[in-house]
């Protein structure tokens, strides 16, 4: 699209005739500001411009960005703009309130409205009514804006036959649109916003294919047959998809192929992403409840008919030949005490009870089902667990009815004594492979707590939700963790081929780590949180993109802080190749180099994690360690953080004396200590969301008041475990 100050022009001119409209400078702006107004700024749902004001900012911004940049420029990144676009900024905040956090939004729209007067002088001006070039002189009228210089290498660059070879495949490409725009200069975030208020709809926006249809509709109030086709194919799509699969309605509907980023039907300012916050930024407990509560109902089903399946199984048991006649090898001859487990829909302990493992024993006068030996209950611990073979005698179906009868168990779920099963079992008993890498100590007695009754969970459950409603915010988040989302997620990936070696893509986006990605994420890693191992690099990175989302970029922490990637700055990389982790750092710091900028560095040092916390604006290093080492423990580290400040200061010019050049100060953090060999990751992850909480670029020596303990328990700990479960299901990882 042209520019949206040239855009209404349609006659074409030769160099010598004059545009009757004049430069838009914007004096009433420039007036108002004199006169203590500042103009405020709308925005809508998706975060694009909208009444009052939207367009005036839109045309401010234009009148700027033709005086600031040269018409020479053809790449908006250059780094030579950066002061020019620093002034267009700062006499943006000087006129209209407007908050930083949509400096990126401007930026981006200053870039367009340059590219679109460029394009207006080149085909206004550079060529005739054949779209042949004319060697025409600088127009009057825009002498005040460009120099003879300038006009005269914009003419050369417009000559160039690599130019003119790229221009003429973009007109031909742009020429004869099947479905042409027809609002001119109204965008789409304010077409959307005039049909709300027309329709005085309660709803902050509206279907893609909506808004195209409408933008396609011309002075005449009738849209076209070929228009109304699409739109129609749109609303059966619509109708036929599940509501979480919006993605592609109208580019299904219109057959066309798309490329990554693009939003269609929503216009300038709408990205995925920016989708994606709208949709997921903070679904309400009620929400999450409800889709837990129709995953247990699928599930019970699931349980219902593997029941019955059993009770088959266990009637034709009489049928057959002896099939446990003889005791079981791995667990003692004779009446043992033992745990009983379950695996559905998760591995845990429901009962304690003795086992009979003895040569032709039966059961009510049957034989026992294949791979079972029979046990008599004598304490629930989960009193609602299902049976996993009911008793037809006894009526007995949960765990609470069996206690002080016998009921036949399968063997793999037997632990002899009171002790927790563990990897060193023998492989005849052992866990199923894909389940048993869950099982740690401390997480089957978390789930003997939370699986105490069912009655228990769903009173914690309706309590949460009431909290949530009553408007709790922050007190809310630091109430005692429960283990419901670790539970949740694990039943979801259970329904997956996660267990069995699928993986899923989260996508990890430009601004977190400075380049874009998708970050894999499998079983492994599940199973590293579930079980309280030690978190690796997959888990550290989502659980920072929790942070970003959920943190930084709602509270406009994102202009204050900042990550680099722990896959690229660590020891062993610094070690084998410094050259790629300093070029990494240091183009990261340029990038932020105009504003004072805290960034996280979570450091891995081959089997422990810590966190470096730099401001390079200062020349700080806040050295955070939870086994307390010194950072001389890893001279390489400090030498190549030390290396990449002395260059970031080197390329913003500042002077320094020669005592002074090595003068980076180095602080350690009396921070949190752990207290085992496994908590290093967990702590690492809760000095930076600690940070962010309070939102302060200084960490003091003795850490926080706020958040100052000798250690972190176990419930601040699973705190983490149950943020980054939560993201994992919001983000629908296992769909």
């Amino acid at each position: 699209m042209a520019d949206d100050q040239h855009e209404e022009v349609s006659k074409k001119v030769s160099a010598k005739e004059e545009i009757r409209r004049g430069i838009t400078v914007m004096r009433r702006v420039v007036q108002g500001r004199s006169r203590g107004i500042i103009l405020d700024v709308y925005w809508s749902n998706q975060g694009q411009l909208i009444e009052p004001n939207g367009h005036t900012l839109t045309s401010f911004i234009g009148a700027l960005v033709r005086n600031e940049i040269p018409i020479t420029c053809d790449d908006w990144r250059n780094k030579e703009l950066n002061e020019s676009k620093e002034k267009i900024w700062s006499e943006i905040k000087r006129c209209f309130n407007i908050e930083e956090e949509r400096r990126g939004f401007c930026m981006k729209l200053a870039g367009k409205l340059l590219r679109g007067f460029r394009t207006f002088l080149s085909s206004k001006f550079l060529k005739d009514a054949d779209g042949n070039f004319v060697d025409a002189e600088l127009p009057k009228k825009y002498e005040s804006l460009i120099s003879a210089e300038e006009w005269e290498a914009f003419k050369s660059k417009r000559q160039d036959p690599v130019f003119q070879r790229i221009s003429a495949t973009n007109r031909e490409r742009a020429s004869s649109p099947a479905y042409p725009y027809r609002k001119r200069r109204v965008g789409y975030g304010r077409l959307e916003q005039s049909m709300l208020q027309k329709e005085e709809s309660s709803e902050t926006s509206l279907p893609a294919h909506v808004l195209w249809k409408e933008a396609r509709v011309g002075k005449s109030g009738v849209p076209q047959e070929e228009v109304l086709h699409v739109y129609q194919k749109c609303e059966e799509l619509s109708q036929s998809l599940s509501p979480d699969d919006t993605k592609g309605i109208l580019s299904r509907a219109l057959d066309v192929p798309e490329y990554s980023g693009r939003v269609r039907g929503k216009g300038f300012g709408v990205t995925p992403t920016s989708l994606s916050i709208k949709k997921g930024k903070a679904p309400s407990n009620r929400e999450l409840h409800a889709r837990l509560e129709a995953m247990q109902a699928e599930l019970d089903a699931l349980r219902r008919e593997r029941e019955a399946s059993a009770s088959t199984v266990y009637r034709d048991a009489s049928d057959k030949d002896s099939i446990n006649c003889t005791f079981q090898p791995n667990i003692p001859e004779g009446i043992s005490h033992c745990q009983l487990y379950l695996s559905s829909p998760y591995y845990r302990m429901v009962g304690k009870g003795k086992v009979h493992n003895v040569s032709g024993v039966l059961l009510h006068t049957r034989e026992l089902p294949a791979g079972c030996l029979k046990v008599s209950v004598d304490i629930a611990v989960e009193p609602n667990a299902a049976l996993p073979y009911p008793s037809d005698d006894s009526d007995a179906t949960t765990v609470h009815e069996a206690v002080g009868s016998f009921v036949a168990w399968p063997t793999n779920l037997i632990c002899v004594g009171y002790e927790t099963p563990t990897k060193s079992k023998s492989k005849d008993n052992a866990i199923p492979r894909h389940t048993e890498s869950t099982v740690s100590r401390k997480e089957l007695q978390e789930n003997e707590v939370s699986n105490a009754s069912a009655q228990q969970k769903k009173e914690v459950s309706n309590a949460s939700a009431r909290v949530k409603s009553s408007g709790a915010k922050k007190t809310v988040a630091r109430k005692k963790p429960t283990t419901k989302y670790r539970s949740c997620l694990r039943t979801f990936l259970e329904m997956t081929d996660i267990p069995t070696g699928g993986v899923r893509n989260v996508h990890m986006e430009v601004g977190i780590f400075g380049f874009d990605y998708d970050q894999m994420i499998g079983n492994e890693d599940f199973m590293q949180v579930f079980s309280h191992e030690e978190i690796g690099v997959t888990v550290v990175n989502t659980y920072i993109r929790f942070l970003y989302d959920k943190l930084m970029r709602p509270n406009g922490l994102d202009v204050s802080f900042g990550f680099l990637a722990p896959a690229t700055v660590n020891l062993g990389l610094i070690l084998s190749r410094p050259d790629t982790v300093t070029e990494y750092v240091l183009r990261i710091l340029m990038d932020n180099k105009d504003a004072e900028k805290l960034f996280f560095i979570p450091f891995n040092t081959g089997g422990h994690w810590l966190l470096l916390a730099i401001n390079p604006i200062r020349e700080i290093v806040y050295y955070l360690d939870s086994l307390g080492n010194d950072w001389t423990t890893y001279p390489d580290m400090k030498v190549l953080i030390d290396t990449v400040l002395q260059a970031f200061r080197a390329q913003r010019d500042i002077q320094t004396s020669r005592r002074g050049a090595n003068s980076i100060t180095w602080i350690k953090v009396a921070c949190p200590q752990q207290r085992n060999q496994i908590d290093c990751g967990y702590f690492m992850l809760r000095f930076m969301r600690d940070t962010l909480d309070l939102g302060r670029l200084k960490i003091p020596t003795d850490y926080f008041d706020e958040f100052k303990c000798a250690f972190y328990t176990k419930d601040q700990v699973d705190e983490i475990k149950e943020e980054w479960c939560q993201f994992m299901i919001e983000l629908n990882v296992c769909s």
